[in-house]
């Protein structure tokens, strides 16, 4: 790849710490560019738990979820459930829901942003690290997540794995969309 530099987590020329779980948790996003091609946001009927939308399809936080049930058998989908069934009000009403739906409570960004705020730890939004969760708004509305990357441009701006609209990609988009967020969240660490 013409201007990427790969950053090995061990030792890097940005000095990220070496972080197992981020290791594995970005490999395990990785491992969806080329297998998840499409964007698909459609209301689909869900196994719970573990259920998941074809890999082949899905929208951004598709990548997350998967990301953290392969690199550490952690399930988005129950764990959001059960916490908007513990304290609904604490979701945003975007959608007009008066109860939860295990369906796509988790697939939402606002609402995995949320669970975020509330169970992992939010750090400013700079000094990016790889594992990182970037959350931010397309054109100011659109909700966003993506995973940030091991690698980088070659002037040193890290790259998140994420799907845009195109399918699973590593690319830069680290400050180019406002509200951006930062969380970190390792399952064994909690």
């Amino acid at each position: 790849m013409s201007g990427l530099t790969f950053l090995p987590l061990a030792s890097n020329n940005l000095g990220w710490p070496a972080f197992p779980d981020a290791t594995r948790l970005v490999a395990a996003a990785r491992r969806q560019v080329g297998v998840t091609v499409d964007y698909d946001p459609a209301y689909i009927r869900l196994a719970y738990p573990g259920g998941d939308v074809p890999r082949t399809s899905g929208v951004c936080v598709d990548v997350v979820i998967r990301a953290y049930r392969d690199a550490f058998g952690f399930d988005f989908q129950s764990s959001v459930h059960e916490d908007m069934m513990a304290d609904f009000g604490a979701y945003p009403r975007t959608w007009g829901l008066t109860r939860t739906d295990r369906n796509i409570d988790h697939r939402r960004v606002p609402n995995l942003e949320t669970w975020l705020g509330r169970h992992a730890e939010e750090l400013p939004a700079n000094d990016w690290k790889p594992g990182d969760l970037l959350t931010c708004r397309v054109d100011d509305t659109l909700p966003h997540i993506a995973i940030v990357s091991d690698r980088s441009t070659d002037w040193g701006e890290p790259l998140v794995l994420h799907n845009i609209g195109l399918g699973a990609r590593e690319e830069r988009i680290i400050g180019r969309f406002g509200h951006e967020r930062r969380f970190r969240f390792y399952p064994d660490r909690v």
